[in-house]
């Protein structure tokens, strides 16, 4: 098991809110440990122990050159005791940038593979190949999206996020899986609302439907998505945005990474002055860590600033 600590609420004072009687709270699960942080912690939580169940020395992931999954995958395992591969998106570049070259530091074995074999991932005669070159692992899938973490969010959705206060819950969404994992742990509580960071992030509904059809128990229909926040597409960064990051930092001590909170943080204020939440109304946003992506907009002295 890796360490947790609990995450505080932080307060969002905001003008516009305060007049309209809207409470607005963000989760800082960014806080739950120093590299496996946010809705990783909860991802990887149970493909941990199943790798553990199984008897399985090596663990064997997938990522981009920039995966915050691939980041905090190599620290839990190394917390862990297990060894860890990193199957990356790409050619090798010299040197590493900072998120590769940290999960080499904790250990993982970086295996570069072209953009047309990535495609690939998920096919068997790809996963056999695999095992043909490292041998025995438990294989988890990009961004930790299979049934162990979904069951991961969803115990955190129970355990956690059900004895809080709110009415609306918002969160990025990556792949679907965190969100559809919440969707479950709530059993119907509140309005949880998704912020898609891919462009074109429609196709994102029918993928939590899939995730969702396939553990037991009723069809919850208390979500919806927002595609409208992307910023041009996964991991685009406008001056915009980039603005808006900074100046959350400065004004309210809240980082945010400009690949997920970022984006989402910015859609809860602009459907807030578009009158979306009604007054009155609690809304709790849920930071999913990642801060290791916000590097190139502000010192790391400011990514990891603790809530009293």
């Amino acid at each position: 098991m890796i360490s947790y600590s609990p995450t505080p609420l932080q307060p969002l004072n905001l003008t516009e809110a305060g007049q309209r009687g809207i409470k607005i709270m963000v989760k800082r699960e960014d806080l739950n440990h120093q590299d496996v942080s946010g809705n990783k912690w909860w991802k990887i939580k149970y493909n941990l122990e199943e790798a553990r169940i199984r008897e399985k020395k090596t663990l064997l992931t997938f990522g981009g050159a920039f995966s915050n999954h691939i980041y905090a995958t190599a620290a839990a395992c190394h917390e862990a005791g297990l060894k860890s591969i990193g199957v990356i998106r790409g050619e090798r570049t010299a040197p590493l940038n900072a998120t590769l070259q940290f999960a080499a530091d904790h250990g993982m074995h970086l295996h570069f593979i072209s953009r047309g074999n990535y495609k690939l991932k998920s096919a068997p005669d790809f996963i056999a190949s695999l095992h043909g070159t490292f041998g025995d692992f438990y294989l988890v899938p990009e961004g930790g999206s299979n049934a162990p973490g979904i069951r991961g969010c969803m115990e955190f959705a129970e355990k956690i996020l059900s004895q809080l206060t709110f009415d609306y819950l918002i969160l990025p969404v990556g792949t679907g899986a965190t969100m559809a994992g919440i969707i479950l742990g709530l059993r119907g509580r509140g309005k949880i609302i998704g912020v898609p960071v891919l462009k074109d992030g429609g196709f994102l509904k029918h993928e939590i439907e899939n995730y969702l059809s396939k553990f037991p128990g009723p069809l919850y229909g208390n979500w919806e998505l927002l595609t409208s926040y992307h910023y041009g597409g996964y991991a685009k960064v406008t001056a915009e945005l980039a603005r808006f990051i900074v100046m959350m930092q400065a004004e309210h001590n809240l980082p945010l990474d400009p690949v997920y909170a970022g984006k989402m943080m910015l859609a809860v204020l602009t459907e807030l002055k578009n009158g979306f939440f009604p007054d009155g109304t609690t809304v709790l946003i849920l930071h999913t860590g990642g801060l290791q992506g916000a590097a190139q907009l502000y010192p790391k002295s400011q990514r990891k600033i603790r809530i009293p």
